[in-house]
């Protein structure tokens, strides 16, 4: 059971995080500029206004100390229930970010924090393992893209690792909009900065199979601004929504890439905090084809407004096309029950289900393909005979299907011997297939679809079934 629900979690965890983290990769998804290398135009100061400064002082206080909540850890206000996520399994007392070296205070104008940040209090920890000296012979730097507030850059360590960089565009709009308004490109830095710094804590703190890992860090000045930030984090490649909808529905529901696991990258707009409001006025969530309104607490923040903000995207981008495409056809009305309840508002305007009940109705699904019951209902005719080989395989004579697990040939996950023979029943040019003793991450037997028997080998490992003429 706990394996189970374990699989259940790691698959979707991802998909609950999207309201702000669309931006999903199987590694980063934005970096910084290799060391030495220009990172480009930078843009050009505005002419600022005097009493502006304060403003950004506050605007890079706050940000500063939304760094330290996640740092100290503990429950931010507005957060919710913690005791009941099980979609994130959070280590106690996670690490913290350790400096490579004792920050130089750089104070700001009007109380802004000085840069770079200590770690906050109740953060010692190990801390990431890769510093500065590890960037210093990097080869292949390769741009990779970039977003609002940050570029990401491939590189390959002196080791011969691959692995993303991270940090804040000097071109990107982020810094750009910030210099434009109040002038002062060093406090516009730090102000952009402190999402990336934002973004390392959660990434130690989120230890997951389905959360980027951090490798490290390193503090060093570029241009002009002293101490800028670069992060280190495992690299892989963007999801892309044709190449999810060409694999097996049941490598579709647990979300899993070739190679590797969906990995949730992009955390410097995440949060935990509830959005704070005066009335329920201000707890609407907008969304291109429609909008809900969310009550408002009498502590004064909107009721599980990220929670649904994250379900909905799932929905989006997700559920509608990744879960019923391809399905079982007995699993469909339970399929299109979790993508109408998480899309579909009641007369409060709510989304009908939370996280809690989605994860229970996706367990569900789960426990019926896993166990064999969805074919308890599925009328099957008469099937033809088969001759049982046992110890033998069949190693040409193959055809393709769709959708496969070998891109030459059609090989599929069965719950048993009786499926099997429905699914080559069902293809045309099906005549054997060989049951193979490798089985998927629902523990399903993976079974090669064969075209004819004209040459049958031996195999220990394998087993073939050869249709009956007539």
């Amino acid at each position: 059971m706990r394996r189970r629900r374990a699989a259940v979690a790691a698959g979707f965890c991802a998909s609950f995080l999207l309201g702000s983290v669309l931006n999903v990769l199987f590694a980063p998804g934005s970096e910084p500029p290799r060391p030495g290398q220009s990172p480009g135009p930078s843009p050009a100061p505005g002419p600022g206004r005097r009493g502006d400064r304060g403003e950004l002082a506050r605007q890079i206080r706050a940000r500063y100390e939304e760094v330290q909540r996640y740092s100290r850890g503990g429950p931010a206000p507005g957060a919710g229930r913690p005791e009941r996520r099980r979609l994130m399994d959070l280590a106690p007392g996670g690490p913290g970010l350790q400096r490579p070296r004792p920050p130089r205070a750089r104070p700001l104008p009007d109380g802004a924090p000085s840069w770079p940040p200590a770690p906050g209090p109740g953060s010692p920890g190990l801390g990431p393992r890769l510093g500065c000296a590890a960037l210093r012979n990097v080869t292949g730097a390769q741009y990779v893209g970039s977003g609002y507030t940050k570029a990401v850059y491939r590189v390959r360590l002196p080791g011969g690792a691959a692995v993303a960089l991270k940090a804040v565009d000097f071109s990107g709009h982020d810094l750009g909009s910030c210099v434009r308004e109040f002038g002062a490109r060093r406090g516009c830095y730090r102000l952009a900065a402190h999402k990336l710094l934002k973004e390392m804590v959660l990434l130690e703190r989120l230890r997951h199979p389905n959360v980027l890992q951090l490798y490290g860090y390193c503090y060093q000045d570029s241009e002009d601004i002293p101490d800028t930030l670069t992060t280190i984090t495992e690299l892989g490649a963007p999801v892309e929504m044709i190449q999810l909808l060409q694999t097996s529905w049941e490598d579709r529901f647990r979300f899993v890439l070739v190679d590797g696991e969906l990995k949730v990258t992009d955390l410097d707009d995440a949060r935990v905090e509830e959005t704070p409001c005066a009335s329920s006025a201000d707890c609407i969530l907008e969304f291109p084809a429609r909008n809900f309104t969310l009550p408002c607490s009498a502590q004064g923040w909107c009721e599980g407004m990220n929670e649904k903000r994250n379900l909905y995207n799932a929905y989006r981008f997700f559920f509608t096309y990744l879960l019923p495409h391809s399905a079982p056809p007995s699993l469909r009305p339970l399929l299109d029950s979790i993508v109408n309840a998480t899309a579909t508002p009641h007369s409060a305007g709510e989304l009908t289900w939370g996280v809690d009940e989605t994860l229970a109705q996706l367990e569900k699904v789960l426990h019926l393909y896993r166990s064999g019951q969805y074919l308890q209902n599925s009328t099957v005719g008469s099937r033809a005979e088969y001759q049982h080989l046992p110890e033998s395989t069949i190693p040409q004579e193959d055809y393709r299907c769709w959708p496969s697990y070998h891109h030459g040939s059609c090989l599929l996950s069965v719950f048993n011997v009786a499926e099997a023979m429905d699914v080559c029943e069902s293809h045309a040019q099906c005549r054997a297939f060989v049951v193979t003793n490798q089985t998927t991450w629902t523990g399903r037997q993976l079974v090669f679809f064969k075209t004819g028997w004209s040459q049958v080998v031996p195999d220990p490992n394998k087993t073939t079934y050869v249709r009956a003429s007539g």
